[in-house]
Order: structure tokens, then sequence, then C-alpha cells
């Protein structure tokens, strides 16, 4: 395997082990979005109910 084909590689693992951690505690869905708020900060919205959490 290549070096750029094993990159690629280790970006999608972690973008799924990113995803699994991202579960909206209100509900448990795994549809999430990331909001980035006025103050630099950043929060979550989960698209399935509306609950936000930071």
């Amino acid at each position: 395997m290549s070096a750029s084909r094993s990159q690629e590689t280790d970006a999608l693992l972690t973008t799924a082990d990113v995803t699994a951690l991202l579960r909206c505690p209100s509900c448990g869905s795994a549809h999430v979005a990331q909001v980035l708020g006025d103050n630099g900060g950043v929060s979550y919205v989960c698209t399935s109910c509306g609950h936000s959490w930071s």
C-alpha cells in the first residue's frame, strides 16, 4: 500500500471514530452538525430532534 493510500485510510478511520462519538445526548441520534459560534466556540446541533449543546 502506498503512503498516500495509508494516509487516506487513516483519515477515514479517524472520521469514522469521531462520527461514532458524536451522538445527541437527548435522542441518541448520530445525525449531528457542528456549528461555529460568534465567539469562536464550537457547538453541536442534532438534525433529528433539534437539541443543541456545546
